[in-house]
């Protein structure tokens, strides 16, 4: 039977930073001077900090066997979240309730003592979570043998690799049978079979009707562990629901459809035998959008610079979704093209895309090599136009491509 395991209210935790000034060196005697200063005059001024909140009256609640993702950029306050639910910091506001022994592992190393064994810690953290010896003997040939480490078993952990840790850690935190198991991007650190092998445990965890939350920037990963998801930005939480829907709204989050993208002049633009310039969304009619009916035809230009005469020069445009799941790319004829400024035309007549955002690649290439490459920065809507009438294709799509032929043009400008 489910329980509410997780219940967040109004959480808010506020931290001071303070800037030294730059350019100059201040000496203890200094700092004792500015602030007799400041009292003198019947109050004390500083310059030099200022309140930030890694986290803003955030409130969800996460029931028990349910896998959470927690997805945000950097800075979001994911790892301070993770540090509150672990009891590590204390909230500024708010209340957190939990239900059930927890278990974090949100760096390399958590809850062990460097100069112990790594047979010493596994019974260190096994006590720190209130398992009896013989709870912990029950389990310890399985965490062993999970981690790879029997060799080093008896040497402190002070000398193992980054790689030896985490794997210990991690199968500790996940075999002592903890109701509520945290992890961060450590997993990163280890390899891809351990990745995969962790995972797997905390599918195994989840199974057995314990909560598992997982912070990871790599949205494979949090798609194929997580069941719900939550979205952080800037300390606020911005979206909770399904696993799907938080990642489409984070990696929309900053992605905005255009109609026109000004392409930025690469630094070492002069070595280069070309660059784009600009990348151009276009209706069937040839004006410019940035939402594209669904089922409707449409039209990519790309505007570059030739820089020196080419053989076999191509022009490639990729479509993917925000998923980053990549479809057909669709190449100009190969050309010997002389110095100048062109425009390439790419005809998508018989594309059925289904609604949602998606993401263009552009690349400049000839048989030699690719020169000029565009893969984070133009992005397109295609919308719901009512009436449409949507081959079945596009119905039973919930996010993809099918093409035929592209036709494409080359212009002189």
């Amino acid at each position: 039977m489910s329980y509410t395991a997780i219940q967040v209210e109004n959480l808010t935790k506020q931290y001071i930073l303070r800037h030294q000034q730059v350019g100059s060196y201040t000496a203890l005697r200094d700092v004792l001077v500015d602030k007799v200063k400041s009292y003198a005059k019947g109050k004390f001024t500083s310059q030099t900090k200022e309140t930030f909140l890694a986290l803003d009256d955030v409130s969800f609640s996460i029931q028990s066997g349910d896998r959470v993702g927690i997805i945000g950029r950097n800075g979001a306050g994911k790892s301070t979240l993770l540090k509150v639910l672990s009891r590590i910091v204390a909230p500024t506001k708010g209340r957190v309730t939990l239900d059930g022994r927890i278990a974090s592992l949100l760096e390399v190393g958590t809850g062990f003592h460097p100069e112990l064994s790594g047979r010493e810690n596994i019974y260190l953290n096994g006590a720190i979570l209130g398992m009896s010896r013989a709870e912990i003997d029950r389990k310890f040939d399985e965490i062993v043998a999970f981690a790879e480490v029997e060799r080093f078993l008896d040497t402190p952990v002070k000398r193992y690799s980054s790689g030896m840790y985490v794997r210990l850690a991690f199968a500790v935190a996940a075999h002592l049978e903890p109701e509520i198991l945290i992890v961060d991007e450590v997993l990163a650190v280890g390899d891809a079979a351990f990745q995969k092998k962790c995972l797997g445990r905390m599918k195994e965890v989840a199974g057995e009707g314990r909560t598992v939350i997982f912070v990871s920037h790599n949205m494979e990963a949090v798609q194929k562990l997580c069941n719900t998801g939550i979205l952080l930005h800037k300390g606020k939480l911005v979206k909770e629901g399904t696993m799907d829907s938080v990642i489409k709204a984070y990696l929309e989050q900053n992605a905005s459809a255009q109609s026109i993208f000004e392409i930025e002049k690469p630094a070492d633009a002069a070595e280069r035998a070309g660059y784009a310039e600009r990348v151009i969304i276009r209706n069937a009619d040839e004006s410019v959008t940035a939402e594209v009916p669904v089922a409707s035809p449409f039209m990519v230009d790309v505007e570059f610079i030739i820089q020196r005469e080419l053989d076999h020069f191509i022009v490639g445009a990729g479509i993917m979704t925000m998923m980053e799941l990549p479809f057909r790319t669709a190449w100009s004829l190969p050309e010997r093209i002389k110095p100048g400024k062109y425009r390439i035309r790419f005809h998508f007549d018989d594309v059925h895309l289904a609604p949602g955002m998606y993401k263009l690649i552009i690349g400049l290439s000839n048989h030699e090599s690719s020169f000029h490459f565009i893969d984070n920065f133009v992005y397109f809507d295609i919308s719901e136009a009512v009436g449409a009438k949507l081959d079945e294709r596009v119905v039973n799509l919930r996010s993809g491509l099918i093409f035929n032929q592209v036709k494409t043009e080359l212009i002189s400008l």
